[in-house]
């Protein structure tokens, strides 16, 4: 990644790289570049999001929530070191609804670079998956699990012996 990075001074990257990978990945020939910021934490990740014209990131659920209310275009490069792969499956259904593109966590150390730089070489590419993954965002998500569990309380009770 990092000689297609040096090759695209214009294309800054803000790299979150966790607190217990920093100080091995602050000796990464990417993390040297002029054009990344390496940062243990993000601590305003809807700060991040907004200056983001691409995002690369995991498939976690939390992680594809944020992407998709931020309306982010992703690459999503899913953790293999995860309960039954649910990462992928989780990627998968994004890239089956055109919101984001995966590349395997194997291919990440060679294509990664290439591919997020055609990404961001492709504002029509961009501009499709900001609105298809957008389209999936669920903003009352919180609201609707809670009056569900309400409902279905309620008939438990409703249900319940001696409540009649």
């Amino acid at each position: 990644m990092a000689e297609s990075l040096r090759q695209r001074p214009e294309v800054q990257v803000l790299w979150q790289c966790g607190r217990l990978y920093a100080r091995e990945m602050e000796q990464s020939a990417t993390a040297a570049l002029p054009n990344v910021r390496l940062l243990p934490y993000v601590e305003r990740m809807d700060l991040a999001y907004a200056l983001a014209d691409l995002v690369v990131a995991r498939a976690g659920a939390i992680t594809i929530s944020e992407l998709s209310l931020a309306g982010k275009a992703a690459l999503l490069v899913p953790s293999p070191n995860v309960a039954e792969d649910h990462q992928t499956r989780n990627a998968e259904a994004l890239v089956r609804n055109g919101a984001a593109v995966l590349l395997p966590d194997a291919a990440a150390e060679r294509e990664l670079g290439p591919r997020a730089l055609q990404l961001l070489d492709e504002p029509e590419s961009l501009e499709r998956l900001q609105k298809n993954i957008r389209a999936l965002a669920r903003p009352d998500a919180a609201q609707r699990i809670a009056e569900q569990v309400l409902r279905l309380a309620h008939n438990a009770a409703a249900h319940a012996p001696g409540s009649h």
